[in-house]
């Protein structure tokens, strides 16, 4: 045998005892959004219970953003599994995934969530419009520098208390679909703005996104929990979280409507609330032949018994996504079938 055909059967043999996507690791992994984590913990032990040989997965916090970017950092036993968020994946990190070897992701959508306002009990504060939350919270509105103090510098009809908004962090899910489904429609009641967004996209989204850095908006982190606390014990200040923990809290805060209308599961349900959004899991199809938990937890995501209009996720604060969603979900589970990447945005 020749030195060359030597060469090329030891690296054949060793290619054959080099660990390929997740198989040295059996413990699945999931991390990312805070919003999805009390759902996914509760779907984990079951799964445990179910399955006991394939270990308890594992559930981590932290935030949509930060999720997806460890998700899609590569393949093997030192990435996650499953990417838990509470928007939907980013063109940008497709790109990011697929740069890395992570080319085929299951995208589920398990459920319905809303980005939810809430304050003490006590505090006069009960109804803001969309154009109003923007003028709190935005760094420039409509393009000029932010210099209200108050709510009542905001509209005449408010309480005259500081304006103080503890809420998610850039990495979280909850303040992408804060910008996208509350602030901008509010930033786009200004024509001029409006018509930005075609002749200059990046400055549109940065009027009307971008949030205060002078303190009345407070970046809390992924602790929603912690932010109901701060809430109750601090009169006047208004949290921003998933309507799972005000539902869970409602005896210790109150829902503050959006025009008009209050964050409820029917109001979700039917998007009639402006911050009804929906919740995903991302799968690395990469790693499901060789971590069995993965399509358990899939599995038992997208029962009915979970996440249907009976199903225990909403005793949690989850809202039922429609039956043809479902019923999709329940498809993609099953087949693990790869998302079209071009259709992200």
């Amino acid at each position: 045998m020749t030195i060359k055909s030597l060469t090329l059967a030891a690296s054949a043999m060793l290619a054959l005892t080099i660990p390929t996507a997740a198989e040295a690791r059996s413990q699945m992994r999931a991390v990312g959004s805070s919003t999805v984590y009390p759902f996914a913990k509760a779907v984990a032990e079951r799964v445990a219970r179910a399955n006991p040989r394939v270990g308890t997965p594992i559930i981590e916090s932290t935030g949509s953003g930060a999720g997806i970017k460890l998700f899609c950092a590569g393949v093997g036993e030192r990435f996650p599994d499953v990417a838990n968020s509470s928007r939907r994946m980013k063109a940008s990190e497709a790109k990011l995934c697929a740069t890395n070897g992570v080319s085929k992701i299951t995208e589920i959508q398990v459920g319905l969530d809303g980005v939810a306002l809430a304050t003490a009990k006590n505090t006069p504060l009960a109804n803001l419009s969309q154009r109003e939350i923007y003028m709190a919270i935005a760094k420039t509105p409509y393009g000029k520098p932010n210099k209200a103090k108050t709510w009542k510098d905001i509209n005449g009809r408010l309480p005259a208390i500081p304006i103080r908004v503890m809420g998610p962090p850039t990495t979280s899910g909850t303040r992408d679909a804060l910008g996208e489904l509350i602030m901008t429609p509010g930033c786009e009641a200004n024509a001029g703005v409006a018509a930005m967004k075609k002749t200059d996209e990046a400055k549109f989204k940065a009027i009307c996104t971008a949030v205060r850095t002078d303190g009345a908006y407070i970046e809390a982190g992924e602790n929603d929990n912690l932010i109901v606390q701060k809430l109750a014990a601090n009169p006047g200040t208004v949290g921003i979280f998933g309507y799972s923990f005000l539902e869970e809290n409602l005896s210790k805060v109150k829902g503050v409507s959006i025009n008009g209308v209050q964050p409820t599961y029917q109001t979700i349900s039917s998007f009639s609330y402006p911050g009804a959004r929906p919740l995903y899991i991302y799968v690395k199809n990469a790693h499901a032949a060789a971590i069995p938990a993965i399509r358990a937890f899939v599995a038992e995501f997208t029962k009915e018994s979970a996440m249907g209009p009976k199903g225990y996720l909403l005793s949690l604060g989850m809202v039922a996504a429609p039956n043809n969603i479902r019923a999709r979900s329940q498809q993609a589970a099953r087949t693990l079938a790869p998302l079209n990447l071009a259709s992200l945005k």
